[in-house]
């Protein structure tokens, strides 16, 4: 495809002039405050160190608005300092987990910059030693992970629970959006809905299954403003795809807006002039409708918020904003009413969004 022509020549390029960065200085982690599936607690968010994603770093070049292979080292990694690394991480962590952990559930997100569950980018035995290490401590109930569908199978979700016992297991999957031209023209994802709905169909089975005790669940990551799309119609389809996800089986949704990241398709267009991240407007008017309409929590990433790469809308209001998104994310409430001098503009984008607007279909995407 023409965007994947695109999209690796803009990759190889960038991976030429990036400096790698041993995996020392790769790792790291915070604790905080978040919304648990047992309810409001603290989860501890740890980065582990990989060569990085398989999707990114092949022929297709990866997702058109993603640089987090940024965070590997591009090169096989040793297994046993993978392991030190994450345990040093935890650590670190390891006496709030105890002392809060009384008190809250507490829940370990893992992120290896691509799929915990794909073998090629961590191996079964990294794996195996990081959820047995979590297994020892008790005051963890909920382990999350981030995988493409494809490595989502039904042997290796089990293979994790006899390990991880009773504990809650959650994989978030990057749908991205329900339109397929969005996805796969538009945001280069590699892969389908039924993809996409075999992994959750999955997830779901062994969840439900009465024979185990097994706690499985499934989120959706829904990406806010791709390349080549309005305000308004960025509105819109990330509404409808979070409908889809609900109806397709999904335990919660997490809506991520665009931020400018290095190396891509998406920076190309920015530095052109021809994209702006999403309002932090649209992003209020998407979680409010959402927490309305589904029957299931839905989250708002406020990463880049107020920054020359990130949404935003003018520096009175997007620091209030932001901190009302991350209340909100932990109560699952809407968002009231704020208002500010600038909220007129993006009415005046949203409201002039068809004007221009060609009425010949797109065959395909006009790439420079």
């Amino acid at each position: 495809m023409e965007i994947q022509k695109l999209n690796k020549e803009i990759r190889d390029n960038y991976l030429e002039r990036m400096k790698t960065r041993p995996p020392e200085r790769l790792s790291t982690s915070w604790y905080q405050d978040d919304l648990l599936y047992r309810g409001s607690g603290k989860s501890l968010f740890v980065i582990v160190p990989t060569p990085g994603c398989s999707w990114a770093l092949g022929d297709s070049g990866g997702c058109t608005m993603c640089s987090y292979i940024s965070d590997c080292t591009l090169e096989p990694i040793d297994d046993e300092l993978i392991i030190q690394l994450f345990k040093k991480e935890l650590d670190r962590h390891i006496d709030d987990i105890k002392a809060d952990g009384k008190t809250m559930p507490i829940a370990i997100k893992i992120f290896v910059s691509g799929s915990f569950l794909n073998s090629q980018e961590i191996s079964k035995e990294v794996r195996y030693e990081i959820l047995e290490t979590i297994s020892k401590i008790d005051e963890i109930k909920e382990v999350i992970v981030e995988s493409r569908p494809e490595y989502v199978k039904k042997e290796t979700i089990e293979e994790i629970f006899s390990i991880i016992g009773d504990r809650l297991f959650e994989v978030s999957i990057g749908l991205e959006s329900q339109n397929d031209f969005i996805r796969e023209e538009k945001i280069n994802k590699g892969f389908s809905k039924e993809d996409f709905e075999k992994a959750v169909n999955i997830i779901a089975k062994i969840d439900n299954n009465e024979d185990n005790n097994y706690k499985a669940k499934s989120k959706a990551y829904i990406f806010i403003k791709p390349i080549l799309t309005s305000e308004k119609e960025a509105i819109d389809e990330a509404i409808q795809t979070s409908y889809y996800a609900e109806s397709v089986g999904v335990s919660r949704v997490s809506f991520c807006p665009a931020t400018i990241h290095k190396g891509t398709i998406i920076e190309r267009f920015w530095r052109k002039g021809s994209y702006q991240p999403p309002w932090i407007w649209s992003v209020i008017k998407i979680i409010n409708k959402a927490r309305k309409n589904l029957n299931i929590p839905s989250f708002m990433d406020t990463s880049g918020f107020g920054s020359r790469r990130g949404p935003y809308n003018c520096k009175k209001c997007n620091k209030d904003l932001k901190h009302a998104i991350i209340d909100s994310n932990i109560k699952q409430s809407i968002i009231d009413d704020y208002e500010c001098q600038c909220k007129n503009e993006w009415l005046a984008e949203i409201n002039s969004k068809n004007f221009n607007k060609s009425k010949t279909k797109i065959k395909h995407l006009p790439l420079i």
